[in-house]
């Protein structure tokens, strides 16, 4: 096992994104360096999963139909058993809008895409709870 791996292992991901190519993408790379991967086509299937598993760190697509990134991650926000999960924004556009339109529902970090496995690893680190 890697350090990597080691560094990771057991670390539960959230994976919300209505392309099923994004998720399968992620997952890869995240089940690489030895994460447990949950994945999710959107905000509504998403919820129940999150609150069965408590995933350590959330990734969620703005761009998803019926239930946006935004209203996802406000739901989750609002609850306070997930107020503390961090919660981080996918998103193809880089608009300073999108950015802080997602620090107001409580993001933590937003990624564009095509997003580099150390864009998502990145992330891992920096707001993973200790």
């Amino acid at each position: 096992m890697s350090n990597e791996q080691k560094e990771f292992s057991g670390l539960k991901v959230m994976i919300i994104d209505d392309s099923k190519t994004i998720r399968r993408t992620a997952e890869t790379l995240l089940k690489k360096a030895g994460c447990d991967v949950l994945n999710a086509e959107n905000g509504f299937e998403a919820l129940p999963i999150i609150s069965a598993n408590h995933p350590d760190i959330i990734f969620v697509d703005i761009m998803m139909p019926r239930l946006d990134g935004y209203q996802t991650c406000a739901l989750i926000k609002n609850n306070p058993r997930f107020q503390a999960t961090p919660v981080i924004m996918l998103s193809s556009k880089d608009g300073l809008f999108d950015r802080a339109k997602g620090r107001v529902v409580g993001a933590e970090q937003y990624i564009t895409k095509p997003f580099t496995r150390d864009d998502l690893l990145g992330a891992i680190r920096t707001y993973r709870l200790t």
